[in-house]
């Protein structure tokens, strides 16, 4: 489950496409690293990479993290109405998906993650050419720090 938080931090498509729109900051291939946190209380550091592809008010995105010990790949579409955002998550190792809500624009955005039984918090700022990910959730993980650039 902490996968499916991690989604807002990612499927690439042309930045030609995505030259407007409240996720155009975003567009393109990122990598990075940085801890998630596990509901032990351990934490591990983790290596990403992140996909956007923006089309207007709308984003695909997809984000795969991995520890030595620890993997996630999650994918999720969503859609700016004004500066709400809705839309759907999945993560394929676990097997989950759900839905998130949130508010945001121009890169910034902070949105709640969520399905039965799980809620997650996630915070993501776009600054050029880098991005910081920061999510705290209430089970399976406590949390993840993530920093990308491109």
């Amino acid at each position: 489950m902490a996968a499916a938080v991690l989604f807002v931090a990612s499927i690439a498509n042309s930045e030609s496409h995505a030259q407007a729109g409240p996720f155009a900051p975003m567009a393109g291939t990122w990598s990075g690293a940085g801890t998630v946190t596990l509901d032990d209380g351990s934490s591990e550091r983790i290596r990403c990479r992140a996909k956007y592809a923006p089309i207007g008010p709308t984003m695909e995105m997809s984000l795969t993290c991995a520890s030595d010990a620890y993997k996630f790949n999650l994918a999720a579409n969503v859609r700016a109405e004004g500066s709400a955002i809705t839309g759907s998550w999945s993560e394929a190792s676990r097997n989950i998906s759900g839905a998130l809500q949130g508010r945001g624009g121009g890169g910034n955005f902070e949105v709640v993650a969520s399905t039965a039984g799980f809620n997650a918090n996630i915070a993501l700022k776009t600054i050029g050419n880098k991005q910081t990910v920061t999510m705290r959730a209430d089970s399976q993980f406590r949390g993840a720090n993530i920093t990308l650039s491109r």
